[in-house]
Order: C-alpha cells, then sequence, then structure tokens
C-alpha cells in the first residue's frame, strides 16, 4: 500500500466560528479571487472553500461573513453550501473518510469496505467517531474508477482497497 501522507483537518470548535471577521491576510486573499470573476455572485465557490480550507469546516457564521463581504442574501450562501457536498457544515473528525459508492465502484468492491468501514469504526455515512478521530460520508465519483474501490481522505486518494489495506491505513492515521 501506499505509504500513508495525509495530514489531519484541523478543525475550528464552533464557538470560535460562531461569528466571523476576516483578517488582512483573508481579506488580501478575497481581493485576488474577486479579480478572477466577473461578479462578486461568482466567486461564492471559491470563497467558500478558502473559508473551509481555513477553519476546517463551514459554520452558520462563515456563511454569515461570505454573504456579507459578497453582498449576497445569507440564505443565497447557505444554499450554495448546502446543495454542494464539499462543503461540512458540521465539524469534522480528523480525518473525512469520503467513499464513492456509485455503480461502477460497487462492481469494483466498494460495497464491503462500506460495511468494513461502517463496522470497524461504529458510524455511518454522514457520522464522526466519538473519539472525534473519522467521519464518514459517501460520495458521488471521485473520478478514479480505474483504481477503485477507493477512498478520500481529506484531500487524499488511497486507491485499490481491500479491507486489510484499509485496516492498515485507518491504523496509521493517527
Amino acid at each position: 500500500m501506499t505509504p500513508v501522507h495525509t495530514e489531519p483537518l484541523q478543525v475550528t470548535p464552533p464557538a470560535e466560528v460562531a461569528e466571523v471577521h476576516f483578517d488582512d491576510d483573508m481579506e488580501k486573499r478575497i481581493r485576488e479571487i474577486l479579480k478572477r470573476y466577473p461578479t462578486k455572485q461568482a466567486a461564492v465557490l471559491p470563497l467558500l472553500w478558502m473559508c473551509q480550507e481555513r477553519w476546517g469546516w463551514t459554520s452558520p457564521g462563515i456563511m454569515n461573513a461570505v454573504a456579507e463581504r459578497l453582498e449576497l442574501a445569507p440564505a443565497f450562501v447557505e444554499g450554495v453550501v448546502t446543495f454542494y457536498t464539499m462543503y461540512q457544515t458540521e465539524p469534522p473528525g480528523k480525518y473525512l473518510l469520503q467513499v464513492c459508492t456509485t455503480l461502477s465502484c460497487q462492481l469494483c468492491g466498494t460495497s464491503g469496505l462500506v460495511d468494513h468501514l461502517k463496522e470497524r469504526l461504529g458510524i455511518d455515512f454522514g457520522e464522526t467517531t466519538r473519539d472525534g478521530r473519522f467521519t464518514l460520508l459517501d460520495v458521488q465519483c471521485l473520478g478514479a474508477c480505474g483504481e477503485a474501490p477507493i477512498i478520500q481522505v481529506n484531500n487524499d486518494y488511497y486507491t485499490e482497497l481491500t479491507p486489510e489495506k484499509l485496516d492498515q491505513l485507518l491504523d496509521e492515521l493517527v
């Protein structure tokens, strides 16, 4: 198996992102992003992604800050966040385990891995382990069907997995 190289997510506790203000560094990044888009609304996805990278998830306070900065309705920003599965609306564990559950991956053995993951971790899709270490999500297509079954851990892909390789991976994620 490929050596594990995934760093744990840095997730800001909910109380610290209840109300968010962008610091000078983030404002500079926002100005650079806005230069690339014809309207402020068109920049909503990259701003949300920048925020999620910074705080580890997308809280209501973050959504409100993005809405205010882009002069959008908070409900519009919330609609974008809840439409796309890449935005986490709850603080995830240190390791966000995303498993492709499309038919092509199912045919390559994902179902068995999913059952193994759920049993080993004691959680279902959309849940986080009690120790805050793992969050399990099902996703539609990770774009690596030829290397299935696959799991994305934070931003890293682990491919051609078996239950044994998956156990090794989970044991190495600390």
